[in-house]
């Protein structure tokens, strides 16, 4: 049995939850069926067919003393990652105009470290004011947040904060030893509290169960209410970590995955995110049928390389998908212009 997780600060029981058997019984469906429930209830509920671009970037990088077993910024993993300081908001914000003229619409921040210093918290809140103020959505990852910290993020405009549970509660005991799930579903709540949209999802391929990959979109669903924002990872091994030797996951078992997080939180952006770039097109595609409806943009997620943005559009543009500024996508993209990308999938 999983361990007791308590709800998290200030977040209710929701009226109606997903058990962990009923997810289980839909990544049990024939994977026709699940992608044809998914893609229904993805119209519904999105019938436009847009598709985010949300881009990332690192504002302080390696040097965390949380131990994080997929992670290459822990201290206590042998990585050739090379621990950089806050970066400067003048290249902050060269990055965030760069991402909105190439059509991103919300721009992401990570800093990593357990959480942050109070003389950190100025620097940051200094960012998040000044990228807000380039009409960009906003969303950072700092670690754990004391209420107080919360509140801080909140006047200073942050529209969205990403904290991911990973993976379930039984499954993180093998992750992390650092800090605690509760931890993670207490920062959550505080959050919430504070009035801040979540951004929060999981990493699949850590060698979890297909149990514990629904227990986790369970425990995600059954927040009140739900992440507005649920980015799915695909592990990517990295050289000096403790899951590097992981074992891949099936693809199709990722799309199922996309697909389960689609139907239990049908109003939510799910994320296509690190480890995306492995995947291919044929599987991308079949998870933006799933239900996937946001991606990361740009060349770097953190520390991993991600897609190239023009790959990005390209396949986009076959797919019939349209994205926020599907107008400046086609003055970058003349060859392309003379599809119609902007149609919702039919």
């Amino acid at each position: 049995m999983p361990p007791a997780v308590s709800p998290p600060e200030s977040i209710s029981a929701p009226i109606d939850t997903w058990s962990t058997a009923e997810v289980f019984a839909l990544f049990a469906l024939p994977f026709s069926e699940l992608l044809f429930l998914a893609h229904r209830v993805h119209r519904d509920h999105f019938p436009d067919g847009d598709v985010e671009l949300a881009t990332l970037i690192s504002l302080k990088t390696g040097g965390c003393t949380e131990d994080c077993g997929y992670c290459a910024q822990s201290i206590h993993h042998d990585t050739a990652l090379v621990p950089e300081g806050i970066l400067p908001l003048d290249t902050v914000l060269a990055s965030a105009r760069q991402a909105k003229a190439r059509g991103a619409t919300r721009f992401c921040m990570g800093a990593s470290g357990r959480s942050p210093s109070a003389r950190e918290m100025g620097r940051y809140v200094e960012i998040i004011r000044a990228v807000k103020a380039l009409d960009l959505e906003t969303c950072v990852t700092l670690g754990m947040l004391r209420e107080e910290q919360a509140q801080q993020l909140k006047e200073a405009g942050l529209d969205y904060y990403n904290h991911n549970l990973d993976t379930s509660s039984d499954h993180y005991t093998r992750i992390v030893s650092t800090h605690s799930y509760q931890d993670r579903l207490d920062t959550l709540g505080r959050v919430r509290k504070a009035g801040i949209k979540v951004c929060c999802g999981g990493i699949v391929g850590m060698g979890e169960s297909r149990q514990q990959r629904a227990e986790l979109i369970s425990q995600l669903a059954n927040l009140n209410p739900y992440p507005e924002s649920v980015p799915v990872n695909h592990l990517i091994p990295i050289e000096g970590t403790p899951l590097s030797g992981a074992d891949s996951l099936d693809p199709l078992e990722f799309v199922r995955t996309v697909a389960v997080a689609r139907i239990t939180m049908p109003e939510a952006r799910v994320r296509l995110s690190a480890g995306r770039r492995e995947l291919g097109e044929g599987v991308q595609a079949m998870c933006f049928f799933a239900g996937a409806n946001s991606i990361f943009y740009g060349e770097k997620l953190l520390t991993a390389d991600n897609a190239e943005e023009e790959n990005d559009l390209a396949l986009l543009a076959k797919l019939g998908l349209k994205t926020r500024r599907t107008t400046e996508v086609k003055a970058r993209m003349p060859g392309i212009a003379e599809h119609d990308h902007t149609r919702p999938v039919p």
